[in-house]
């Protein structure tokens, strides 16, 4: 139950963080060194708390068939909610800003809109077909994606975002999932 407890806590700290964080990223007057500086923090956040929730998991006791249900269901929306700092951090690393004042030449509008309901969305799915029993889920999603993003990756930068992000994402959603899977074992 602690590393339910542990996925609760991220949930909860990532739902908080998201509207100030949304607020430095607008903000103009925060130079992009800080908004990044922030998700870092995050990310790091997330990671402490589902390594340790991995780890706590994975050394216990199974959960009773209730929890065990519950316990998934907190997986999946923790998998859905935490994953959007860290895939911010991994687009920094790669060179794919999080604002749109970053590019060189910046487009009118950034490559590929309506990215963070997506990635929520897909998170949402991967988890939840890996816990359900249904791998091939993932290649579902992902192929649907692929196919509604397809006229978009032409565009200057749109490539390197979708494949960073995209793998990113379901890497995380993948890692919650474990966890899920851990707590009923």
């Amino acid at each position: 139950m602690t590393a339910v407890v542990l996925l609760v806590v991220a949930i909860v700290i990532a739902v908080v963080a998201a509207p100030g964080r949304a607020r430095l990223a607008a903000d103009d007057t925060y130079p992009d060194r800080v908004v990044r500086g922030a998700d870092r923090v995050l990310t790091a956040v997330m990671v402490v708390l589902l390594a340790a929730a991995a780890i706590v998991a994975a050394v216990g006791s199974a959960l009773p068939a209730y929890d065990l249900i519950a316990g998934r269901v907190v997986a999946v929306i923790a998998a859905a909610v935490t994953g959007g700092p860290v895939v911010r951090t991994v687009l920094a690393i790669g060179g794919i800003p999080t604002r749109n004042d970053n590019y060189d030449d910046p487009a009118p509008d950034p490559p590929l809109r309506g990215g963070r309901v997506i990635g929520l969305l897909e998170r949402t799915g991967v988890a939840a077909s890996l816990l359900l029993g249904w791998p091939a889920g993932i290649a579902v999603i992902l192929g649907i994606k692929g196919l509604a993003r397809f006229p978009q990756l032409r565009e200057r930068h749109a490539s390197e975002q979708f494949i960073l992000g995209t793998f990113a994402s379901v890497l995380w959603a993948c890692a919650a999932a474990g966890i899920g899977v851990l707590l009923g074992r």
